[in-house]
């Protein structure tokens, strides 16, 4: 089978969705399929043309959902998609979401494959769908079959536009993460907390944990929060002063070999994330990893664990319960290790081939459903 898998963001600032994509290839790959991923190519404008990648369009910064992401208006190259539509003749088109511009819109545009689409997106509303809403259904009418990562996910974009949506969830690469030696300094008996992501957007709820530290302090003086992502330190030293948090390591992005190893090194995974998650990759990764949760009790979150089974879910913005969580977790050697076991549990359901099989599965399915569109090739 010929797939394209596209996204809308740009490939030079990785984010979940485009490493969905690469494990999705991955794995489509080694099932001996012809996979090519078309995104927009970043700073430069143009086509950028090489093996298994199409480039398209220069991309420009746009606040969403809490976070920045990378998108193309150029709407100029839409001969150009249409021209190697039609030479690569795909026979699958899965477009990662859809209704983010304007690189789908091209592609659906000039479509003649079965087209595919991935929601991976939460959030309370969206004004960009309410706004634009009449040209979005007619975009939705020509995909072939709608995949949203989960119910939250689905939910949101489902009460824009109806339709059946198949929920399959991100997967995580199970045997990255399992039996990783520890690093050296994990080996001194400090308990450790482990925060990972973007800390300086709101939506992680960074500062809550900060704010819970001096409290978890008082049962676990040693207790240290090991801080791996991007984001600016100096941000937070005004609120670290003001509540007197201390014991906390910054370490900055960690490369895709060194993470598991931060995984292994502490004791518990803490994602007090207040909103705008679909999903919970870093609690599948910290679980596979055998390592207990406490996250923020939101969405996203319940939909990949049950409180009181992989780890504990606390109030969003409540950094007193955060703290009464993590001690609870830290104090109590059994528990981690029902959790450590249910997590594991937990995460195997989530491993890239049975995840990129569910997918192939809803290909087999449109393809044979789907009918030749009288508009591709027209527009």
């Amino acid at each position: 089978m010929k797939i394209a898998l596209v996204s809308p963001y740009d490939t030079g600032h990785p984010g979940g969705v485009f490493e969905h994509i690469g494990h999705l290839r991955g794995e489509f790959a080694r099932a001996g399929h012809d996979v090519t991923v078309l995104a927009p190519r970043g700073r430069k404008g143009g086509l950028e043309v090489r093996e298994g990648f199409y480039g398209i369009g220069r991309t420009v910064p746009i606040p969403a959902n809490g976070s920045t992401v990378r998108v193309t208006f150029d709407v100029t190259l839409y001969n150009a998609v249409k021209t190697l539509l039609r030479r690569e003749q795909f026979d699958v088109i899965h477009l990662h979401e859809p209704l983010i511009p304007v690189l789908p819109y091209l592609v659906l545009l000039n479509s003649r494959a079965v087209n595919v689409g991935t929601f991976h997106a939460y959030r309370a509303s969206s004004p960009w769908y309410t706004a634009f809403k009449p040209y979005m259904t007619f975009m939705m009418s020509r995909l072939d079959a709608r995949i949203a990562v989960s119910e939250p996910a689905r939910d949101f974009v489902s009460g824009y536009f109806h339709g059946p949506y198949d929920i399959i969830p991100n997967g995580i690469d199970i045997a990255r993460f399992r039996e990783i030696e520890p690093f050296p300094w994990a080996d001194d008996g400090i308990p450790r907390i482990l925060f990972v992501g973007r800390y300086n957007e709101p939506r992680k709820g960074f500062k809550y944990l900060l704010r819970a530290m001096p409290y978890v302090h008082q049962q676990f003086p040693e207790a240290r929060l090991v801080v791996v992502g991007g984001g600016k330190r100096d941000k937070f030293e005004g609120l670290m002063e003001r509540y007197g948090v201390r014991n906390v390591d910054f370490v900055g992005l960690a490369s895709p070999q060194a993470l598991p190893r931060y995984y292994a090194s502490c004791d518990l995974f803490c994602a007090p994330s207040i909103s705008g998650e679909s999903f919970g990759i870093v609690l599948l990764e910290a679980m596979a990893s055998g390592r207990p949760v406490v996250a923020g009790d939101i969405p996203g979150y319940r939909s990949v664990m049950t409180s009181g089974k992989e780890g504990l879910l606390v109030p969003p913005k409540d950094q007193h319960a955060l703290a009464l969580a993590i001690v609870r977790v830290l104090a109590d050697a059994q528990l981690r290790a029902r959790m450590t076991m249910a997590g594991r549990t937990t995460a195997g359901r989530y491993d890239w081939p049975e995840i990129a099989a569910r997918v192939l599965s809803v290909y087999d399915r449109a393809s044979r459903s789907a009918a030749p569109s009288p508009l591709a090739g027209v527009l």
